[in-house]
Parts: structure tokens; C-alpha cells; sequence
């Protein structure tokens, strides 16, 4: 293995909620490797900041306004990227919200607002972007899971549902998309230093030292710490790693 097999010069990659967080954190990292980078997301202020800076790192970077939740919207964002580039080659399905409730005080509204946006967003963009991976000969899918893919909380059931339902979703997809050279994983990070997760904090007290004293890395995961497996598991590196679910969090999930 040498370095091109991690060089992205040349492919483009959607990043959904791309603007912020763990997305733009991959996004950043896609960017340094070569790709062209499509922020699709609603907040168009934010996307033209994260626009701007990928900019910066020399390749082409478009924002291109979308509600993941809504078919059309993501049938139009997909033809847009097509239109720009002219292809699309990795697909990064990061947008996602959190409702922390109990089962017994979550109301059916908000448990279809985070399946919504969290798991049938997924579905949406990779049968979306599927013709244009098929037609350039292969992709790469990336689905942001979560360490609620793997445990329970009393407080987020419909984020834990959608993002365990992430990783099923992830696993069916490289079963059936084998046979187009398209392969599909879920990245399931830990505690990451967001403005979602610092809201988390605010919210409950106990976070933060809970986080440090089970993390065996002895702090919060930022950003940047989501680059590299963007990199890899959109480059020829990986080519041979499909319907995986793989942990970047500091060593949580190894306790058990």
C-alpha cells in the first residue's frame, strides 16, 4: 500500500451536514486528501462559512441547500452535484438531531422527526446518489452511526433506534451494491466535541466527568479525530472493507 491509495484527487463527495461537527470534520480531511466536497445542509449561513474554508484547503467546495427528510430535495441535491462536477463518487451520511426524552414522555411526532432526519435520510440520499456511483464504476458510502448503535440510554430511544438502524442499513447496503463496486460503512464516533454535545453537557451535569473517567483516552474527541477514517474509508485503501461498523472513540466501546 502507498500514499495514492488514500489520494481522492479528482472524486467528489456529498457530506450531509457538512457544516459543522463531525462533518465537517470529515469533510476537512476529504478535502486535504483531493476531493472536491458538496456541503448539503439547510443552514445556508454555516454552509457558506464551511464553503469558504475547505476552499482554502485547494479544492472545489459547493453548499447546496437541502432537507435530507424530503425525497425531492435530495433527488434535486444529487442532480446539482452531477451537474457541477459532473460525478459522484463518495457519499457521507452525517445529518442527524437528538430529542432526549424517555420512551414514555416522547411524543410519535418527535420519534419520526429523529428516525426522519437520522436513518430515513440515509436511505433517501444513498438510493439517490446509487445511478451515479453505478455509472463512475464504484463508491463509497459512510453512515455516521453512533456509540448508541451498540448501547441502550433510558434518555434518546428514538436516537438509539435510528442509529442501531444505521448500522443495519449500512450492512444491507454492501450486500446488495457488492456487485456495483460500491462499498458501504458505518462509522459509529465517540464522545465528540460539538455543539450538539456541548448542549448535552449543559443539559446534564454529570457528562463531562462521566465521559473522561469511562473514555481509556482520557478526554473528548474532537473533530479533527474523524478525519482520518473519512480518508480511509473513502480511498482505494479500503476497498476490500464493506458493511463494517467501526468505533472511533477513544477506547469506550472496548470496556464493554
Amino acid at each position: 500500500m502507498t500514499a495514492t491509495s488514500f489520494n481522492l484527487k479528482g472524486k467528489v463527495a456529498i457530506v450531509t451536514g457538512g457544516n459543522g461537527g463531525i462533518g465537517l470534520g470529515m469533510a476537512q480531511g476529504l478535502a486535504d486528501a483531493g476531493a472536491n466536497i458538496v456541503i448539503a445542509a439547510r443552514d445556508t449561513q454555516k454552509s457558506t462559512t464551511a464553503v469558504a474554508a475547505l476552499g482554502k484547503r485547494g479544492v472545489r467546495a459547493i453548499a447546496v441547500s437541502c432537507d435530507v427528510t424530503d425525497a425531492a430535495s435530495v433527488t434535486a441535491m444529487v442532480a446539482a452535484t452531477s451537474k457541477e462536477f459532473g460525478r459522484v463518487d463518495i457519499l457521507v451520511n452525517n445529518a442527524g438531531i437528538n430529542i432526549r426524552n424517555p420512551v414514555h414522555d416522547m411524543s410519535l411526532e418527535d420519534w419520526h422527526k429523529v428516525m426522519d432526519t437520522n436513518l430515513t435520510s440515509a436511505f433517501l440520499c444513498c438510493k439517490a446518489v446509487h445511478p451515479e456511483m453505478k455509472k463512475a464504476g464504484g463508491g463509497k458510502i459512510i453512515n455516521i452511526g453512533s456509540m448508541l448503535s451498540l448501547f441502550g440510554t433510558a434518555y434518546a430511544p428514538a436516537y438509539g433506534a435510528s442509529k442501531g438502524g444505521i448500522v443495519q442499513l449500512t450492512k444491507s447496503l454492501a450486500a446488495a451494491w457488492a456487485a456495483d463496486n460500491i462499498q458501504a460503512n458505518a462509522v459509529l464516533p465517540g464522545w465528540i466535541d460539538t455543539d450538539l454535545t456541548r448542549g448535552a453537557r449543559e443539559q446534564v451535569p454529570t457528562l463531562n466527568d462521566n465521559v473522561l473517567r469511562r473514555t481509556p483516552a482520557k478526554r473528548w474527541g474532537t473533530i479533527d479525530d474523524m478525519s482520518g477514517i473519512a480518508v480511509f474509508l473513502a480511498s482505494p485503501a479500503s476497498d476490500f472493507v464493506t458493511g463494517a461498523a467501526i468505533p472511533v472513540d477513544g477506547g469506550f466501546s472496548a470496556l464493554g
